[in-house]
């Protein structure tokens, strides 16, 4: 009884949070403006929101949306769908927000494998496609009959090849297992009181991230997550302080909670209602929490090596 009792306060308890974050869910049933949105977390389907967003207001788009898998998004089902009408969908998305683009905007897509397929031919006819990230998720299931699937793709797309891409901010730093010397110096590695390191250049594939765990502070019940390591990575690279990210399936808020820790202007949309106060707790939270782990003294720092970052702080 005590077990169930304690339950059912949790759920009061929730919906009582609910019903006082839902306040602060912005609607957009007509045209607006920036100001109307600039860090606002927007409640709707992007079918119907997008029509109303100002025109080429856009730096950086941070595409996430539904792979073609079928899932439960908290009572919201995404059914997988044929090829070509998945095909078509993306393809409906894309020329919703093209016109929300500055003719500087980089865009990002995030896509499993069985997507990429789908939606590169789409992404080459609108955009300058640069790279494809992946990225290992660390957790998978296990295959007895293929190989185990615990890897992301992210294209890296711009609208032209005027575009912005600070490299230095997105360097990683690793530990030195054989470092060089030239005479008696170190070459091109640091030593450190904790050990010998290198800034390295950012490639197209990243093992140094995990997916959001049951014992991090951004961790929620979203089931296709993003960590916020790999969201800052994306804004850091693309966008200076200031400039404005649209997420269109913002989830459970991930990226307007790192724009908000990196100081850029945001505002992202989602049509479940729970998802969005979700991330408005999550934007609260942040004014106390300003942490992004892994990246820390600047920089972003390989897998498993939190024990060795200095105290963690924005730069």
């Amino acid at each position: 009884m005590k077990q169930r009792a304690s339950r059912n306060q949790t759920l009061v308890c929730k919906q009582e949070e609910i019903d006082r974050l839902s306040t602060d869910i912005c609607c957009v049933d007509n045209p607006v403006s920036i100001e109307d949105i600039i860090g606002k977390v927007i409640a709707g389907d992007i079918f119907n929101v997008a029509e109303n967003l100002p025109k080429g207001f856009v730096d950086c788009l941070i595409l996430d949306p539904p792979y073609n898998l079928s899932k439960n998004y908290n009572g919201n089902f995404f059914k997988e769908k044929d090829k070509n009408s998945y095909r078509k969908w993306f393809h409906q998305v894309i020329e919703l927000l093209i016109p929300t683009l500055k003719s500087t905007a980089t865009v990002y897509v995030c896509s499993d494998w069985k997507t990429s397929v789908l939606i590169a031919p789409i992404l080459e006819a609108h955009f300058h496609v640069h790279n494809r990230i992946t990225w290992e998720r660390e957790k998978g299931r296990g295959a007895k009959s293929n190989w185990k699937n615990n890897t992301e793709d992210i294209w890296f797309c711009t609208v032209s090849d005027d575009y912005y891409f600070d490299v230095d901010s997105v360097k990683l730093k690793r530990r030195v297992i054989a470092p060089y010397r030239v005479n008696g110096k170190p070459k091109d590695w640091n030593e450190e009181e904790k050990g010998n390191y290198r800034l390295t250049y950012p490639s197209n594939i990243w093992t140094d991230i995990s997916i959001p765990f049951w014992s991090m502070p951004e961790n929620t019940d979203h089931p296709t997550q993003k960590p916020e390591k790999l969201i800052a990575k994306l804004i850091l690279a693309s966008t200076k302080k200031g400039d404005f990210i649209l997420d269109p399936f913002l989830g459970s808020g991930t990226t307007a909670v790192v724009a908000r820790k990196l100081d850029r202007n945001f505002c992202g949309i989602e049509i479940n209602k729970e998802y969005c106060c979700w991330a408005l707790k999550r934007l609260e939270t942040n004014a106390s929490d300003p942490i992004i782990q892994g990246y820390a003294d600047g920089v972003f720092w390989e897998r498993n090596s939190l024990t060795e970052q200095p105290t963690r702080k924005l730069h």
